[in-house]
């Protein structure tokens, strides 16, 4: 299959509407005088340059300009779920957190106990850091998260907000945490239910968009060259173009009502 073929269906696989958890370890390198500050080369670029690349050396210019643009959409795309399924596993690690919290409080603990108690246990660090910053500087919850969960910077600010309350007239710390939790976990359960409820549109998106790859290769099979007429005459190439267009213009529009369904 062709190059400029594959990076579509890279493209209509990797949109970002998947429900992938994926969790990724933050890792900074901090500059010295030994080592230098380097800046890594962004994804879409590489995965256009690759793809166009190869493209140019198997296939026309065309086609390499057209597999170029189709896998940076692709890696945009891989990236943008990769953020989001990041940043929901972060909204469930802290959803658990607040749990534990709320627990030692109702044990009795102090705060400063239950906080240490609640983090130990804690798998995703930058969580845990902003889970005691919101605790210890109140406006400071998210510094150093990257790309926070919806909600996330806003019950962590909730919890700053509480636990002033409390250190000032000293009412329950416990009530409060709990609620948070359960904002949480309402928001976690409304969206595998708009997940549920999208399935089908998004797989019928799919569905449809793998559609032209088909008819390519029932094309191919009877006997017809259909790719030599699209990138060997100037009418078949008017018409990869605008197929190409087509395409990459309704996986987004798709894309984009799924995210308004889910507001």
């Amino acid at each position: 299959m062709t190059p400029a073929l594959l990076a579509v269906a890279g493209a209509v696989l990797l949109w970002p509407d998947g429900r992938t958890v994926l969790r990724r370890r933050m890792r900074r390198v901090v500059p010295g005088p030994d080592r230098p500050e380097t800046r890594s080369v962004p994804l879409p670029v590489a995965a256009a340059a690759l793809a166009g690349g190869a493209a140019a050396l198997l296939s026309t210019g065309l086609v390499a300009l057209l597999a170029a643009g189709c896998a940076a959409l692709a890696a945009s795309g891989w990236r943008t779920r990769r953020a989001a399924a990041v940043a929901d596993a972060r909204l469930l690690t802290l959803t658990e957190v607040l749990a534990a919290l709320a627990a030692e409080l109702r044990a009795g603990r102090t705060l400063e106990e239950a906080v240490r108690g609640a983090v130990a246990d804690c798998s995703d660090r930058a969580v845990a850091d902003a889970l005691v910053r919101a605790v210890r500087v109140p406006g400071t919850a998210v510094d150093g998260i990257e790309a926070p969960a919806d909600g996330m910077a806003a019950a962590l600010d909730r919890l700053s907000a509480a636990v002033a309350l409390s250190a000032r007239t000293g009412c329950s710390l416990a009530a409060v945490v709990s609620a948070v939790e359960d904002d949480l976990r309402a928001r976690q359960r409304r969206r595998r239910e708009l997940l549920v409820a999208t399935a089908g549109p998004r797989a019928s998106a799919r569905l449809l968009a793998g559609l032209p790859l088909l008819g390519l290769a029932m094309g191919s099979g009877v006997g017809a060259d259909p790719w030599q007429v699209l990138t060997g005459t100037g009418t078949g190439q008017v018409l990869l173009v605008v197929g190409v267009v087509l395409e990459a213009a309704g996986i987004a529009w798709t894309g984009r009502l799924v995210r308004r369904i889910g507001r």
